[in-house]
């Protein structure tokens, strides 16, 4: 049996919520009702609905700026306002910031039901459907392809695709690095509407995933377990930094740091010789004690002076 649709309907007005909420559960959908944008965002992480009925003209933050705040953040659940503002710049700005539609009040219930099946329609989408529009991201040593569904290693260039509640289940993970995402959330993400999906189908296809990207999955750095909720994506320092069209043996091993020293992948510093630097105790060619600071451009000898104008150190007496 294919389970209802899940509405999530925001609406600051206590009749009219309510007068909503019992004609669309009448319909056959299952609704979570509130009064604030702010709550809603604090929910969707935990359940994802199928589709948002948004009032514009809500307390604290308004409907526009939720909507703006979900695309931004990389949503694309389905939203539909409403907003007492007919005037066509309302509907334009509210289209434009990523609305799927706009419904005018005072308007019919039966034609909201109406807008909400055309737009569910439009915005099918099987999970596990390549998504082109989602950036590649880096996980680790590895590549990850929205676009191809697949992983690639940078070093060895070694390409694998992933399954369908594999890659559906990452997707929704590196769509929002730093964000706790439910079991739940992630279990609809990653199967269709009427999948039996049994309790601990997202815990094996997480572990799986941990195999192919981390480097001890017993101690897994990338895709973390937050007890009691669900899993989160976590990016290192390296890949917050390295450009993401880098791909097998391109784009540097390390990212410069802007002392000249360098940054390793794993976030570990890596030090630089000075050029013509000898063995352990050699001086700098220019004077300069090991491990002595480089003074500012333009910066003349003087007591202070770390580089460039320092004297040499003093030579230590033979058989010390």
């Amino acid at each position: 049996m294919t389970k209802p649709y899940h509405l999530y309907v925001v609406e600051d007005d206590a009749a009219l919520r309510e007068m909503l909420c019992g004609y669309l559960e009448k319909q056959g959908m299952a609704v979570t009702a509130m009064a604030h944008a702010e709550d809603m965002l604090r929910r969707i992480h935990r359940l994802r609905p199928d589709l948002i009925v948004l009032d514009v003209t809500l307390p604290g933050m308004s409907g526009l700026q939720a909507c703006q705040k979900l695309r931004a953040d990389g949503d694309a659940v389905p939203v539909i306002l409403l907003t007492a503002r007919t005037e066509e710049v309302d509907r334009v700005l509210g289209l434009e910031i990523g609305a799927d539609d706009y419904l005018g009040k005072p308007f019919s219930a039966r034609e909201l039901l109406a807008r909400i099946h055309a737009v569910l329609r439009r915005s099918a989408l099987l999970p596990g459907a390549p998504q082109p529009h989602l950036p590649d991201v880096w996980i680790g040593e590895h590549r990850f392809s929205p676009a191809t569904r697949s992983l690639e290693h940078r070093d060895t260039g070694a390409l694998r695709v992933l399954g369908g509640v594999e890659y559906a289940l990452l997707a929704e993970l590196v769509s929002h690095p730093g964000v706790a995402i439910s079991r739940e959330r992630l279990a609809a993400a990653s199967h269709a509407r009427g999948d039996e999906v049994l309790p601990r189908t997202v815990d094996v296809t997480v572990m799986r995933l941990r195999r192919l990207v981390e480097p001890d999955p017993a101690v897994p750095r990338f895709l973390q377990t937050i007890r009691g909720h669900g899993y989160m994506f976590v990016p290192g320092p390296a890949e917050a930094a390295r450009p993401v069209g880098a791909g097998a043996g391109g784009g540097a091993r390390v990212a410069r740091d802007p002392g000249g020293g360098a940054a390793a992948l794993d976030g570990t510093a890596v030090r630089r010789p000075c050029a013509g630097a000898g063995g352990p105790g050699a001086q700098h060619p220019c004077g300069a004690a090991p491990g002595a600071r480089r003074a500012a451009p333009g910066a003349g000898p003087g007591p202070d002076a770390r580089h460039g104008g320092a004297a040499p150190a003093p030579a230590r007496p033979a058989g010390r």
